[in-house]
């Protein structure tokens, strides 16, 4: 979701990730909600049309993150509404590739956010900021009508290798 660049930006531009803490996250990922990581490494059309399989029900939907939370590490993000609906797409897919456990096993039942300062950078300030900055401004928005199919590069950068469009 690059177009939330413009109102994430101000807390991913001085965060830093955890595997290359010299380089802002928005140097190394653009603002997204992750569905399932890791997935497959070298995506097949049959691993594509599995993915497509698991979202052909969901139809596009608006997407916003009108609040602010922090995990126990200290990660801050942005809840994303309607979260049942986000929730139903990740269990979707999940339950579609189980040979691909969310975070390697380390989160089996992964709470949807978008990450906004990674644990080591401010946490609870964070929080604190992007709350205020949601009571004062509408919560971004986005029409979600497909899911990006990523993959990180041996220097830790993302890049989007395709794309599985929402119900169909």
């Amino acid at each position: 979701m690059p177009e939330l660049a413009a109102y994430t930006d101000r807390w991913r531009s001085v965060s830093r990730s955890t595997a290359r803490p010299q380089v802002p996250l928005t140097e190394l990922i653009p603002p997204h909600v992750t569905v399932l990581v890791p997935w497959v490494a070298e995506p097949t059309d049959t691993d594509v049309a599995r993915l497509q399989e698991a979202v052909s029900s969901v139809r596009p939907f608006e997407l916003s993150f009108p609040t602010a939370g922090q995990f126990p590490n200290g990660t801050a993000w942005l809840k994303p509404e309607p979260f049942d609906q986000v929730r139903a797409v990740l269990q979707a897919v999940i339950e579609a590739f189980p040979e691909c456990p969310p975070y390697g096993g380390e989160f089996p039942d992964p709470h949807p956010h978008l990450t906004i300062s990674s644990a080591a950078q401010g946490g609870a300030n964070v929080v604190a900021e992007a709350t205020a900055a949601l009571a004062a401004t509408p919560a971004p928005t986005v029409q979600l009508t497909e899911l990006g199919v990523w993959r990180e590069d041996a220097a830790g950068v993302w890049g989007q290798i395709g794309a599985v469009p929402l119900g169909r």
